[in-house]
């Protein structure tokens, strides 16, 4: 089919999208006119879902197209909805309810970074007023921010990523013109990213009334943030040091330790029940009462590139989350090159897909084109600065070519700057 032909169609897909996701939110409003889903959604499906990224990932159940010689999906499944995509082509090569809006929890904290990380430069101080930290949730997950503190940037990013800490995400937000300003930013960028089943309503996936987004929304995020340095390394960071409170000593001398924060996906950190995933880089995890377990999960194997997806396992078994992920990405990465993809990851609104080979890919940064030089350690322990369990992402800036019969032709998605390769 002619680009200029996928181009018409791919437009038509997503204005048509978004006139049902609009038709689908038109019923009650939040005060601010906002759609308004319910945070506890019914055990099945809406039968009308966004068509974004192919007209079978609006539909209900599974979708996947299995070849010749391809290994069938794995049978002990059962999240409420899941993706499996090509990170760099943006192929989705199976799906499950992959635009059912659900609660995100946590992982809704890769739309926050993706948001804010090119706001603020990591050595930016910040001293904390008892004002950035009003309004945090009851029972939330927090890294243990004190009132009176200074921060760094970097030091609050750890706290996001590595702890999911509510606490850094408000502080990040207070230095961002508020909460208000914060969730605006993050529901036009998610606008951008032509998520449409997302909507914003507490920058760190809090459950909140009528805050939804879909495993399909996610994976653009996850994509969408790992086209940043910044967020390649934090996300994939395995443990670290945060400073602690400051604290006098009998002789009236001041002083300030800090403590071991370690990441809380499992697939980077491995558990009593579950051993760290082979090749795996990042990205984010969550849990709430509502939404349950949901995870977003990066993966290289043999030069493939794996997204994963995984929203509320029905299974209640320890880390079930994790297990689902880790035997969808087996299977995704088995079955590269023996089925048709089922739909596609879109690309940002503002992305030009028909550059040519040799071309910088959009969405990158100047600092990403400064690296793309040097190897970007991920699975990092920063308390040293080595590597921690070898993973690694090796920076190969601009677009990623494919040779196919001779001929090199550049990635018909928004690809990846980088792969992420494992460091023996």
């Amino acid at each position: 089919m002619p680009a200029t032909k996928k181009t018409v169609k791919r437009s038509l897909l997503v204005t048509s999208a978004a006139l049902l996701s609009l038709s689908l939110t038109a019923a009650p409003a939040l005060a601010d006119g906002s759609p308004s889903p319910s945070t506890s959604p019914s055990a099945t499906p809406p039968a009308d879902m966004s068509v974004v990224g192919g007209e079978r990932l609006g539909r209900p159940g599974t979708q996947v197209d299995l070849g010749s010689g391809a290994p069938v999906l794995p049978k002990d499944l059962t999240a409420r909805s899941w993706i499996v995509a090509d990170a760099e082509s943006g192929d989705v090569l199976a799906a499950h309810n992959a635009h059912w809006r659900l609660p995100p929890a946590s992982t809704m904290k890769m739309l926050f970074a993706d948001t804010l990380l090119p706001k603020f430069p990591k050595s930016t101080e910040h001293k904390v007023v008892p004002s950035d930290l009003a309004g945090i949730g009851s029972g939330s997950s927090m890294v243990g921010i004190k009132e009176d503190e200074t921060y760094t940037v970097h030091d609050l990013w750890l706290g996001v990523f590595l702890r999911s800490g509510n606490d850094a995400v408000h502080v990040l937000s207070a230095m961002n013109n508020g909460v208000d300003q914060t969730v605006k930013d993050m529901q036009a960028h998610a606008t951008e990213l032509q998520a449409l089943d997302t909507n914003v309503v507490s920058p760190d996936g809090y459950d909140a009334k009528g805050q939804v987004s879909s495993a399909y929304d996610l994976t653009l995020f996850a994509r969408s943030g790992l086209q940043k340095k910044d967020f390649r390394e934090y996300c994939s960071t395995v443990r670290a040091d945060f400073p602690g409170e400051t604290k006098k000593n009998k002789k009236g001398k001041k002083s300030r330790e800090s403590f071991e924060i370690q990441n809380t996906n499992r697939l980077l950190t491995g558990d009593s029940d579950i051993s760290t995933y082979q090749g795996i880089a990042g990205v984010k995890n969550g849990n709430t009462t509502n939404a349950g377990a949901t995870f977003t999960g990066v993966a290289e194997r043999d030069g493939k590139v794996l997204l994963v997806t995984v929203m509320n396992p029905e299974k209640n078994e320890h880390n079930e989350v994790y297990k689902e992920t880790a035997r969808l990405f087996d299977w995704g990465f088995q079955a590269a090159g023996k089925i048709q993809p089922v739909g596609e990851l879109v690309p940002p609104k503002g992305v030009d897909t028909t550059a040519q080979p040799g071309a910088k890919a959009s969405g990158g940064t100047a600092e990403d084109d400064r690296a793309s030089s040097k190897p970007v350690a991920a699975a990092t322990d920063t308390r040293s600065g080595s590597s921690g369990i070898g993973i690694a992402l090796a920076v190969a800036g601009g677009f990623v070519v494919l040779l196919a019969a001779g001929v090199f032709l550049v990635n018909r998605r928004w690809p990846l700057p980088d792969l992420m390769r494992r460091r023996r």
